[in-house]
């Protein structure tokens, strides 16, 4: 019997899949069972205009505070024309607004849960009290509202959110719940690289998807070596894209939001570009380079230059994952990401600077300790995740060398919350200077070794922990993944609790 599309797709299990938006049907579908990579080079039409997402209003309340009300709904989205699917967003957008505050301000987020599960929002890359984290301890029960607020003390970023419900979060930010949030300081530098929102200053937030007759089904699998890789790709939400260039150098703050997929992000004819910032904030330099690769959950601030009236394609050709077609992670795969139309008559912008800002480096002579961490087979160093166990213990303003590597053949990442870390090595050499800045989240494909090193500030608990683990999504959800308590002098850890209910409560409205 010949299968149906929706039966070839479930074979194949998150290898590479046809394109269907496209016009073509089962006998590319069934090429993907033989092995053969996605490839959407010069096949999208670029058709729809894409915006910077909008930004998220707010207030100051009586504290001082800035408010935001977020709203998280489950409703429906025309991704492709004519055809609405079912899909979650924050305040009615998929992907939710941007959220903008400046370093110094104390926040203050209502987070209303109107889907019908609990969930949670973790503010990734933020530096903040581990009450406030938005990690698998803070759920939010339908219907209640949870109102985190911290003071905002950290380098001006390009950081994002999206939920982190321990076992679900592959399926809960598949369904549309993520967006960019802003952090601005006074670094005079800002001022001399473009800055103005939505004009050349854009959030680019690229995520992988698939769809069947048009529709996109919120409750696909989650199967395959690395988990799931869709054969179609949006950019804020929007299907073949082009963005509206109208000044002679664009800032474009790239996001990889996707589940598991690579990007190798390049322009078509080699075109070089500035890369200005990492997750963490400014590169201490800017560097010209011609390609700029991002593991899921990871930033890069990129700034191009573009003619009167030209027409430039931003690709992802063959990201180094190191693992090859047989784990189907993707690494052979080629998109047509993003269309940048120039206006007939450009805005002049400013020339980049030659220094952006100093970084203070953490000496590794600092650390009090090394620590290694191998991830393999769904575990950090043999041990899947448990709610109830603290794995790591570390002293407030102290620094430490994590040594990180991928032990089983297969790409992973590692992404550390609270912390911005740097990067001492890769595979024993000099990081590469994409790497030179501050970062939450990094790249491991098989066999590489990297030795981070961070500092614990501020804020400690111990009874409530941090998250460490890999984040491509399904390895996450089935277990790649520890918890940190960061502990004052004299502390011991206590115990956290067994059931994200038995946390702390978020308050029903």
């Amino acid at each position: 019997m010949t299968p149906t599309r929706r039966q070839t797709l479930r074979l194949i299990g998150g290898a590479a899949v046809a394109l269907p938006a496209l016009g073509l049907g089962l006998p590319a579908l069934r090429t993907a069972v033989t092995g053969r990579s996605i490839d959407t080079v010069g096949r999208i039409a670029f058709t729809h205009r894409v915006q910077a997402p909008p930004l998220a209003e707010s207030r100051f309340d009586g504290e001082g505070r800035r408010v935001f009300e977020l709203d998280i709904r489950q409703g429906t989205r025309e991704f492709i024309a004519g055809r609405r699917s079912p899909a979650w967003g924050v305040n009615g957008e998929c992907p939710g607004p941007t959220l903008r505050a400046a370093r110094g301000e104390t926040v203050l987020i209502n987070v209303a849960n109107g889907v019908d599960e609990a969930t949670s929002l973790h503010w990734h890359g933020m530096h903040l009290p581990p009450t406030m984290d938005g990690g698998p301890h803070r759920m939010i029960e339908p219907g209640a509202t949870w109102s985190p607020t911290w003071r905002i003390d950290q380098p001006g970023a390009s950081l994002w959110y999206h939920p982190h419900p321990h076992g679900k979060t592959a399926q809960h930010l598949y369904r549309g719940v993520a967006g960019m949030f802003l952090i601005d300081d006074d670094d005079t530098t800002a001022t001399s690289l473009p800055h103005r929102y939505g004009i050349d200053d854009v959030p680019v937030i690229v995520q992988d998807r698939r769809f069947v007759d048009g529709r996109l089904d919120p409750d696909e699998q989650m199967a395959g070596t690395t988990g799931f890789l869709g054969d179609e790709l949006l950019v804020n939400g929007v299907h073949s894209p082009y963005l509206d260039v109208v000044t002679e150098r664009i800032r474009l703050r790239l996001l990889n939001g996707s589940n598991a997929r690579v990007y190798n992000f390049r322009f078509a004819g080699g075109r070089e570009f500035h890369q200005i910032a990492s997750d963490g904030g400014l590169l201490p330099a800017p560097h010209l380079t011609d390609r700029v690769q991002l593991s899921p959950g990871e930033r890069a601030e990129i700034v191009v230059g573009v003619a009167p009236g030209e027409r430039v394609v931003l690709r992802s050709e063959s990201p180094s994952t190191g693992s090859g077609f047989v784990q189907r992670d993707g690494g052979s795969d080629r998109f047509d990401v993003l269309q940048l139309r120039a206006a007939p008559t450009l805005a002049p912008s400013p020339r980049i600077p030659e220094r952006l800002t100093d970084i203070p480096r953490i000496a590794a002579s600092s650390a009090i300790r090394t620590r290694t961490f191998e991830l393999a087979e769904h575990r950090i160093n043999g041990k899947r995740m448990e709610l109830d166990r603290i794995d790591v213990e570390v002293r407030k303003d102290t620094a430490e060398i994590w040594e990180v590597r991928s032990g089983d053949g297969t790409l992973h990442s590692f992404h550390v919350h609270d912390v911005q870390f740097q990067v001492l090595s890769v595979d024993g050499k000099e990081p590469p200077p994409g790497l030179s800045g501050w970062k939450d989240t990094v790249l491991l494909p098989p066999r590489t070794v990297m030795r981070l090193v961070m500092r614990f500030t501020d804020y400690a608990d111990p009874d409530l922990p941090y998250m460490f683990h890999c984040h491509l999504l399904y390895h996450e959800d089935q277990g790649m993944m520890g918890q940190f308590v960061v502990l004052e002098p004299g502390q011991r850890a206590g115990r956290p609790p067994r059931s994200p209910a038995d946390g702390e409560h978020a308050h029903h409205g």
